[in-house]
């Protein structure tokens, strides 16, 4: 066998043993790293397993009650049970949260916060960069109930704790979790933090169009910012507005309209633009023993109450009628005893709608919606049309207090297409709150610089208008 300066055999018996056995080597090498691409790949996906197993935040919704027992959640800036939470950096601003344990024992509550940009999608990064102290906080503060009927475990919290501090504006999840253990998560809420860096001014009118003028309501807005490049302001400025603290029908991805040196105007006739519905129905529960205008009849068993209320109507083709209400929020209040967030009682209450000429409204779902459901669209607040009365009805378990709902019918065939059974008067009395954030070409998240709010009513009439 004779061999050349290149390594190769020359004979033709040769060549073909050593090209076999090239080949083996080269199909080992390529097997090896199969395999190990496989490992690799497995690692990874049980890596990304766990991941989403111990940071639910990440597969969570910003606002939802995960455990059955927890009721009454309210999350709000402190003595104010109809505000947004709101936190200024650098200021003593504290936010309260209350709710209810219905299995009535103690347990180890813990919350932490999520960082999230303006859409609420969380921020991958650590906790650490925008957490100053501890990241989780025990929640002490809890009393057992008493004079109520159910019985429960009432928790409440100042947020943030002395011995934490958020050093990043922006929107943060604020999740509340068993043990110590995020896994084990109880429910969520929306924070906002806000570094004041715009002033924010606006007025309510009607629009323009034709077909909204009656109906709707358009926000027009500026924005003065300071010591921000506004160069880039279509890119590196965000808005969203809410109408009456609600986050399912908020509009986003406003542009401004005109740029002029520090100041941002948005008064362009497509934007900005809400149904002005009608004032709220109301619910007084403040009292189980004295029943409200609301109440048809009440059931008082020995361990618990059930409230029937009248049969509310579909309410579009009436006239507009303005009468002080929350908004669609509610307040826990009583008139019975001195604390409702630990004395006041839980109570099954009956809702009702009757349907136009006895029949089911034809390819729509009928929803209970408010705060008190926290704007949910799923089996729970679904209402179930019944044939023999012809109404749909619902039940809710609420605690005492006053209350804002109304009906939403839903599109069956797409789900999008919600409409309000109360009508829409552009006269409605209705709050909105602007949020205007920041992120630069370096930043990794979005920083809430302004917060403007705007009524759109400020003579505030009587009975009628």
């Amino acid at each position: 066998m004779i061999i050349d300066n290149m390594g190769k055999v020359k004979t033709g018996h040769g060549i073909k043993m050593r090209h076999t056995e090239i080949n083996g080597t080269v199909n080992m090498l390529i097997l090896k790293k199969q395999k190990a691409g496989i490992k690799n790949l497995v690692r990874f996906l049980f890596f990304i397993n766990c991941f989403f197993v111990i940071n639910p935040a990440f597969s969570q919704l910003t606002d939802a009650v995960y455990k059955d027992n927890i009721k009454a959640v309210r999350f709000h800036m402190s003595g104010d049970q109809e505000s947004l939470p709101v936190y200024k950096m650098n200021s003593g601003d504290q936010m309260e949260l209350n709710f209810d344990d219905l299995e009535a024992n103690m347990k180890s509550y813990y919350y932490s916060f999520q960082l999230c940009d303006y859409d609420w999608k969380p921020v991958d990064i650590s906790p650490f960069l925008y957490t100053k102290g501890f990241t989780q906080q025990r929640i002490s503060t809890y009393r057992y109930s008493s004079i109520a009927l159910t019985r429960y475990t009432h928790y409440q919290a100042m947020v943030p704790d002395r011995n934490t501090t958020l050093t990043m504006s922006g929107n943060y999840i604020l999740k509340v979790f068993l043990d110590g253990d995020t896994s084990k998560l109880a429910f969520t809420r929306r924070l906002l933090v806000l570094e004041q860096k715009a002033s924010i001014g606006g007025q309510v009118v009607q629009p323009f169009t034709p077909q909204l003028f009656k109906t709707h309501q358009k926000i027009q807005f500026s924005a003065n910012i300071n010591g921000l490049n506004t160069f880039s302001a279509a890119q590196q400025i965000k808005v969203v507005i809410l109408q009456n603290n609600r986050w399912d029908n908020a509009l986003k991805d406003i542009k401004p309209s005109f740029v002029r040196g520090n100041t941002l105007e948005y008064n362009s006739e497509n934007n900005g633009l809400f149904p002005a519905g009608k004032e709220w129905r109301w619910l007084d529960l403040r009292s189980f023993r004295l029943q409200s205008d609301r109440v048809q009849k009440a059931d008082y068993k020995k361990t618990s109450t059930d409230m029937f209320l009248f049969p509310d109507v579909d309410r579009s083709a009436q006239r507009y009628v303005y009468f002080r209400d929350l908004n669609g929020m509610y307040l826990v209040e009583t008139y019975e005893s001195i604390n409702p967030y630990w004395q006041g009682d839980f109570a099954m209450v009956h809702f009702s709608l009757a349907a136009p000429n006895g029949i089911a409204y034809a390819d729509k779902d009928i929803y209970l919606a408010g705060q008190l459901t926290n704007y949910e669209f799923n089996d729970k607040t679904k209402m179930v049309f019944n044939t023999e009365k012809g109404i749909y009805e619902c039940q809710a378990f609420l605690k005492q207090g006053y209350y804002n709902y109304t009906y939403i019918a839903v599109d069956k065939n797409k789900v999008a297409n919600r409409r309000d059974l109360e009508g829409d008067y552009w006269e409605t009395e209705n709050g909105y709150t602007i949020l205007m954030y920041y992120k630069s070409f370096t930043d990794r998240a979005d920083q809430l610089i302004g917060i403007g709010k705007i009524n759109s009513r400020t003579d505030k009439p009587g009975i009628s208008f």
